[in-house]
């Protein structure tokens, strides 16, 4: 394994669009109509951080030398404070640097972003093995896995979000309370709603399109101000790369339109969740699905659902990572409360859905808030897991999951993650102890950070009557 990723990746359907060899950069580059790379990577949080490179320098240097960076940006939390506790990067070791290595196979135009092209990066230390706890490599190491027992992860996710008609300026001064969503009420499915919002969500789609991001679809969500953009699938790599490049170009143009967007897990209790469902299927050495033989499911499909749900209580750090993650879990919430299953049953933790080769696990878990490099990886670990183990994935749930008293719950606090992740031998075992303690001291960082906040709550109920 490398820095440059994994190899052999086969993207997906209709990705072409939009992207960019070196040769066409610098064909650009010559003619005017590129002049700048942001050459980027995701921090632990899924934020994309790098620089913004003129184009010549880029063509001239990085591409064979990349560039460098501090490492304590994989050290930090959300505020941008170095935390103590990770052996990659800390003030003992005097942050240094860890080289910044452009995956070329990523390489796009931004049509949002004036004369502008971006490349996907991976991290590298001095001597250039993998920085292992980079959220990128953590996945890449998942999907050389699955490569080595001879399946490539296809994988997509569906991310949710609000669109506030405050700009993010004017959120921040109303201290994000009390914003009002650019559609007064649901608009799940709903035409004239969203040809009401289209001002924003064209430009999403088509900018998505045309930065080699295919789309599907677009469509209004289940409460005020909700929308949806899913996209085709890919391999768990490349759809990763994407989900990231997407998330931040939604808030980008929505910045670009004096909006804001939010992708917050639960942005307020008044609110539905947004979710994040991920859908994951196998391909065989021959390019057809590993979860069918004809029109019957294969084993190789039940024990990768029987991972899945046998370890997903333990990887909830990798899917829900935050304290508002676990807002969202709700009864009659549409977000699911259990780990059980079921075939095209929305109240379960997974939902069996597709026919013949499109056949999938839909993982409803995650929510808007995840690193997808994370979460990919620990559902297609757990997966893998089950696939090597012969992992069965019990009965299928049938009716309402929420009513249904013997599914296992999903862990309802991120102290709870905390707790299974630290306790839990297989995280330890399946991305090495380099990753379970990085990661160990980011979920204990969060929880200690919220413990230490007096919140609204407490003081509107306590500060006269307590």
């Amino acid at each position: 394994m490398t820095p440059d990723g994994p190899a052999a990746r086969p993207g997906g359907p209709g990705g072409s669009a939009g992207m960019l060899s070196v040769d066409d950069l610098r064909k650009e580059g010559e003619a005017g109509t590129i002049d700048t790379v942001v050459t980027a990577f995701t921090d632990m949080q899924g934020r994309l951080f790098g620089k913004r490179i003129q184009v010549e320098y880029f063509l001239d240097e990085v591409v064979g030398e990349g560039i460098e960076g501090c490492n304590y940006l994989l050290a930090l939390d959300m505020e941008m404070d170095p935390i103590p506790g990770y052996e990659m990067a800390n003030w003992e070791d005097g942050y240094g640097d860890f080289a910044i290595v452009p995956d070329l196979a990523t390489l796009r135009r931004i049509p949002w972003l004036d004369r502008t092209a971006l490349v996907i990066c991976d991290v590298a230390n001095h001597d250039s093995s993998p920085v292992v706890a980079s959220p990128r490599q953590v996945l890449i190491a998942q999907y050389e896995r699955a490569a080595e027992m001879g399946y490539t992860p296809m994988m997509a996710s569906e991310l949710e979000f609000y669109l506030y008609k405050e700009s993010y300026a004017e959120a921040h001064e109303k201290d994000f309370k009390d914003l009002t969503p650019t559609i007064p009420y649901i608009l799940d499915y709903h035409i004239l709603a969203t040809t009401m919002d289209e001002q924003y969500l064209g430009p999403i789609r088509r900018g998505m399109h045309g930065a080699g991001i295919p789309v599907e679809f677009s469509k209004g969500e289940a409460w005020a101000g909700q929308h949806e953009v899913n996209f085709r699938y890919a391999d768990g790599v490349t759809s990763a790369d994407r989900h990231t490049i997407y998330k931040n170009g939604a808030k980008e143009i929505a910045f670009l339109h004096d909006i804001s967007a939010s992708f917050m897990a639960k942005p307020s209790e008044k609110d539905i969740g947004s979710s994040c469902h991920i859908h994951t299927s196998l391909l065989d050495t021959s390019g057809k699905s590993a979860f069918v033989d004809g029109d019957d499911e294969t084993d190789v499909f039940r024990h990768f659902l029987g991972g899945q749900r046998a370890h997903i209580r333990e990887l909830a750090l990798f899917v829900a990572p935050s304290i508002n993650s676990y807002k969202r879990y709700a009864a009659e919430s549409w977000a699911p409360t259990s780990v059980s299953w079921g075939r095209d049953n929305r109240t379960c933790g997974f939902r069996v859905v597709g026919h013949g080769q499109s056949r999938r696990v839909e993982c409803r878990i995650p929510g808007a808030d995840a690193n997808p490099y994370l979460a990919f990886a620990a559902l297609l670990a757990a997966g893998l897991d089950g696939i090597e183990n012969g992992t069965d994935p019990g009965p299928e749930l049938k009716g309402n999951a929420y009513e249904a008293g013997e599914a296992e719950p999903f862990p309802s606090t991120l102290r709870e993650a905390v707790d299974l992740w630290e306790g839990s031998d297989f995280a330890r075992t399946t991305f090495g102890d380099a990753v379970h303690k990085h990661y160990l001291n980011y979920g204990q960082t969060e929880q200690r950070l919220f413990d230490e906040v007096v919140t609204d709550y407490e003081r509107r109920r306590m500060f006269e009557r307590g």
